[in-house]
């Protein structure tokens, strides 16, 4: 497999941390992406439902940006589906929505 070296010389300096947070950030966006998918909702409705724009749905959804805990908490509310689990915490379920009515608002 040919790597480039330059990035294989980064890759070598980011500290465990940093790896870490970036499969997470990674995973979180993946996580969103896949319930938006399975609710059958478009980025664009998603941000209507959550007040922000869809620029910004776009970069959380890159899975390069630092979301806030309130930013997800926001996201499972919206969505009534967990984004992230915490071991032994039971979330309280978000209230149904009808995507019809989200995609015409």
């Amino acid at each position: 497999m040919k790597t480039n070296k330059i990035m294989d010389e980064i890759r070598s300096t980011i500290s465990p941390e940093m790896k870490l947070q970036m499969e997470l950030s990674v995973a979180i966006a993946n996580r969103i992406y896949n319930i938006l998918e399975s609710k059958g909702m478009s980025q664009k409705e998603f941000a209507r439902l959550i007040g922000k724009t869809e620029t910004e749905v776009s970069r959380w959804l890159s899975g390069t940006h630092n979301l806030t805990m309130a930013t997800i908490c926001k996201i499972s509310a919206a969505l009534g589906e967990d984004v992230v689990w915490v071991a032994g915490y039971t979330y309280p379920q978000a209230p149904e929505y009808d995507t019809a009515v989200v995609a015409e608002s």
